[in-house]
């Protein structure tokens, strides 16, 4: 069994941080989005509008919190959350579509409350998984990638014995953790830089348990919010 640690050299920059993750087993990924989900993901498209009130993307809280974020550790040029990604599809009118039912239920739930999330396949881990400030030169293949794209010293990245499994946050998923239609066991996640949403954390991870439970027979194994005195979970 892998835990997952959120490293000091991350409390460094982000002391009043809230990692929240949520545990699932037992999944079945394997069809296609039932018309509940796709319901639900055309659903969460409409709601996200309710966050975007500024003319200007960036100067959306949930966007701007992001913006000065990713303004404290190295990143390559352009790098934005996965959160100002989705509501930038909302706000061009190209809806974020769907991908396969686990993927589509956490896209839901990150544009209904406006907050990045992303989901890893467990059993892919290589060792434990950490989220912390990186030395550089972690392996790393994106989606669509074919070429080896390592991290940058002093980025902020999830990664494990074998490289990086996701950049940035939630900026960039790597093709060896991604989830699939094989994935049974899933590592969820919710940030947030500040405590100020850690009630939103649990409703959202217990929403998508919810879900996950009904369309795909997932077990929630645990849920938690990690912060700088409470930095470890077992997976």
């Amino acid at each position: 069994m892998s835990t997952f640690i959120v490293d000091n050299s991350f409390w460094e920059i982000f002391p009043e941080a809230s990692v929240g993750v949520l545990v699932l087993d037992n999944l079945d990924n394997t069809k296609k989005s039932s018309e509940n989900v796709i319901k639900l993901l055309e659903n969460a498209n409409e709601e996200a509008k309710k966050h975007l009130t500024e003319a200007q993307l960036s100067q959306n809280p949930v966007i701007s919190i992001w913006r000065e974020a990713y303004q404290k550790f190295k990143t390559k040029k352009g790098v934005r959350s996965s959160i100002e990604a989705l509501l930038k599809r909302v706000e061009k009118g190209n809806a974020v579509g769907t991908i396969n039912p686990l993927v589509d239920i956490y896209n839901s739930i990150s544009l209904k409350y406006g907050m990045p999330c992303g989901a890893e396949d467990i059993d892919t881990f290589e060792g434990n998984l950490i989220l912390g400030v990186t030395e550089g030169g972690d392996e790393f293949y994106a989606l669509g990638d074919e070429e080896n794209s390592p991290t940058l010293a002093g980025e902020v990245c999830y990664k494990d014995d074998k490289g990086a499994v996701c950049r940035c946050f939630n900026w960039r998923d790597g093709k060896r953790t991604m989830i699939t239609e094989n994935t049974k066991k899933a590592f969820v996640v919710i940030e947030a830089v500040n405590s100020d949403r850690d009630e939103d954390i649990t409703k959202a991870l217990e929403e998508i348990a919810v879900y996950a439970g009904e369309e795909l027979g997932a077990k929630k194994v645990r849920l938690e919010i990690l912060k700088k005195d409470n930095n470890t979970l077992e997976l």
